[in-house]
């Protein structure tokens, strides 16, 4: 009887305790500085309260998590200072990577979300490795929940240190870098550790695996002490000097040139920030990762300018994932950027604004342009959020406009229900050209639904001719006939649905947890309502204890092309009709805990009338912390009968040395035989001052023969200066 009421009544104190903890949960004002240096033995720790009760959150979220974090957390008006234990059974540390804002994902590690205007709408997570190296990122808020920005980057000071089994993390993040108004008393906050060696992660407040862990509607809620009117240090400033070499061997041309650049923000309040930056560049310090592209349309790839980052999701987030009025690699992409000024940031707790000017410059017969938006975004209620939007690219000459212009303008809801259970996005646009009036409209509606077991989700969008986003991304919306050699603008609706169904199996010694089934499925339908393409996608997949995985996936396709399409590249087009084809994949991914990490898949189907085989590969081996080694592959057969037979092959090795959590070596080898180039990227990266970089590049790119193309070097030095 006795054990029986102990049983009972162990679960009913922990609640009580809990809950007292949350509503006593603060952060408090301490005038005093530590030393970031991770040994936590400053007395003003002695004074602090701990933070702790950690649930588990994978590869099980069932109960209280069996190596606990305790965590202490205060301010002095400038900093807001972190103390955080990890109890592990081993003295052991395993991470991933020694170099900056690299995923998380895969090492022991201390994260932290902030959500410093309790809004449920956008956050900051910082994360610090059991080796100290430091990531950070934006919490996003997206049309069916959250993501991350690993792009954004800001001044803040980590260590970590290990005693016996004691992972010790000390962070100190100035205040100015977060976004806060002193009548907002209260700070969503979550914690989480990740222990890659028992693949586990467990978090502060219980949230079930069916959301993300950095969902922001999961945030414990502590009072803040004290809040500063605004941070002593306001200006970051940061020059930088790009020199550029490029050889064209193929035309035996080549060319230096000396590229400054400056980036300037001034913190107007503690929550409102004027960005303003001079020649910022794409250069060639950064690569894109090169695909294998077999679909009609473009494809997406991130933004890396400083500029455009701080609160990034208030522009890059206006539409949906493929109709977005706003993607700001468009800006400056067909000629240099001159000067650009952003304003963003909340004036009150519930209102964000966002008010970009870009100018860029003449280029042969690239006109100058000047790129401008407005964004406004608004919480209505705890349920509902709305978006308003003005964008707006135009020729200039000299200080004038000219009347030739690209304008978008648009309004989103957003909604959130109480149980979290469900979320919906409605978005209504329209674009205006000059002589162009008609069908310029972009309808879309989403609802998504969100349990342990079952999650299901439908949409409705439709996209006019006329809808031109000249600043966005509608990839869909441009179709090219490879047969008269044009690009034809044409609006067309999709209907999508998803339905997934998944099971934990928490007290199995073998599974984890098993996707019985994830079925999508897109309708296409032209501007007569004729069907023009539908799309089915079928997936289950087994997870087992170490989160190793075994799944399939079935794709099938009906497609009435209309325009001439040429997949091989062989001047060999499919001529419109109806196409029918389909595909199978079978594939497994390794335990990503392991030291040699590795993925496998093969596919066998047909391909618009032809045969398909594919097979893919992913190779990871860990040095660390000394380096780490990346393989894959890529190929696909394509055998299209007497249009031809094509096999792509991509191949991409990547190579990174770490001298220390400062220092990184980092060479690129990537080969794509559909875009005929085989690239070399070596890069020495260090970052002398936080933030401030050294940047050596070589790059080569060569032809399937092998053959030199081009080659160039780089070398690039900022400082960012706090003042």
């Amino acid at each position: 009887m006795n054990k029986i009421l102990k049983r009972a009544f162990c679960p009913l104190l922990f609640l009580f305790a809990s809950s007292l903890l949350a509503q006593k949960s603060e952060i408090r004002f301490l005038n005093t500085e530590i030393s970031v240096d991770g040994k936590l033995d400053e007395s003003v720790w002695n004074q602090l309260e701990e933070v702790t009760g950690f649930f588990n959150h994978m590869p099980t979220d069932e109960g209280l998590a069996k190596n606990q974090t305790v965590v202490k957390i205060y301010h002095n008006g400038e900093y807001l200072f972190v103390g955080a234990v990890y109890h592990d059974t081993t003295e052991r540390r395993q991470v991933s990577s020694l170099k900056r804002d690299v995923s998380i994902g895969i090492s022991d590690a201390f994260i932290m979300v902030l959500d410093t205007q309790n809004q449920e709408q956008n956050g900051n997570l910082f994360a610090v490795n059991a080796y100290g190296t430091q990531v950070d990122a934006l919490v996003e808020r997206l049309s069916t929940g959250y993501g991350l920005n690993f792009s954004w980057s800001t001044i803040w000071k980590a260590r970590a240190r290990v005693e016996g089994t004691k992972n010790i993390y000390e962070i100190a993040i100035p205040l100015k870098t977060l976004n806060f108004r002193k009548e907002n008393t209260v700070f969503g906050v979550q914690f989480y550790t990740r222990d890659i060696k028992n693949n586990s992660w467990t978090i502060l407040e219980n949230v079930k695996r069916n959301f993300p862990t950095f969902d922001l509607r999961f945030t414990r809620k502590f009072n803040i002490q004290n809040l500063p009117e605004r941070s002593a240090s306001r200006y970051a400033i940061t020059p930088s000097l790009t020199v550029n070499h490029q050889k064209d061997v193929e035309a035996d041309h080549s060319d230096t040139n000396f590229k400054p650049s400056l980036d300037v923000q001034y913190n107007l309040t503690s929550s409102l920030k004027l960005d303003a930056t001079m020649n910022p560049d794409f250069s060639q310090i950064d690569v894109d990762q090169q695909v294998t592209n077999l679909t009609r349309f473009s494809i997406f790839f991130p933004e890396r300018r400083n500029f455009f980052l701080e609160n990034a999701d208030l522009f890059s987030n206006l539409g949906t994932f493929d109709v977005n009025p706003f993607y700001s690699r468009r800006i400056g992409a067909n000629s240099d950027v001159q000067f650009g000024m952003k304003l963003s940031g909340n004036i009150s707790p519930k209102t964000r604004i966002g008010i970009m000017n870009v100018q860029t410059g003449e280029e042969g017969s690239i006109q100058a342009q000047n790129f401008s938006a407005l964004v406004a975004e608004q919480q209505l209620s705890e349920r509902f959020a709305v978006t308003g939007f003005l964008i707006n690219k135009q020729e200039t000459e000299k200080l004038r406009f000219v009347d030739n212009y690209n304008r978008v303008t648009g309004v989103n809801l957003n909604y959130k229900s109480k149980n979290n259970k469900w979320t919906g996005l409605i978005n209504l646009g329209k674009s205006f050209n000059d002589g162009i009036s008609n069908k310029n409209h972009f309808y879309h509606a989403g609802i998504w639904y969100t349990t342990r077991g079952l999650s299901w989700d439908a949409s409705i969008k439709q996209v006019q001719r006329n809808y031109i986003a000249e600043t966005g991304f509608t990839p869909r919306l441009y179709n090219y006939d490879a047969i008269n050699d044009q690009v034809i603008r044409e609006g067309y609706t999709q209907t999508s649905g998803r339905i997934e169904y998944r099971k934990f199996y928490d007290k199995s010694k073998t599974i984890n947890w098993v996707r019985y089934f994830n079925y999508v499925n897109d309708h296409y339908f032209d501007e007569q309502g004729e069907l023009i393409q539908s799309s089915h996608f079928l997936n289950s997949a087994i997870f087992f204890k170490d989160l190793s995985a075994v799944y399939y996936v079935v794709e099938y396709d009906i497609v009435d092309l209309k325009y001439g399409f040429d997949p091989l590249g062989n001047g060999n087009s499919l001529v419109p009709e109806i196409y029918r084809f389909g595909i199978l994949k079978l594939g497994y991914n390794s335990a990503n805990n392991q030291k040699f990490r590795y993925r496998f898949n093969v596919q066998k189907g047909s391909y618009y009338g032809g045969d398909r085989m594919v097979a893919g590969a992913y190779l990871n081996y860990q040095l660390l912390p000394f380096a780490n080694i990346e393989v894959s592959y890529d190929l696909n057969d394509i055998d299209l009968k007497e249009l031809g037979k094509e096999t792509f092959h991509l191949t991409r090795f990547t190579g990174e040395v770490f001298f220390n959590t400062r220092l990184n070596w980092t060479t690129y080898v990537q080969h794509n035989t559909q875009r005929d180039n085989f690239n070399i990227n070596s890069r020495l990266q260090w970052e002398y001052k936080p933030l401030s970089y050294i940047y050596l590049v070589v790059t080569d790119n060569f032809n399937q023969y092998i053959s030199r193309k081009n080659w160039g070097v780089s070398f690039k030095m900022n400082y960012r200066f706090d003042l």
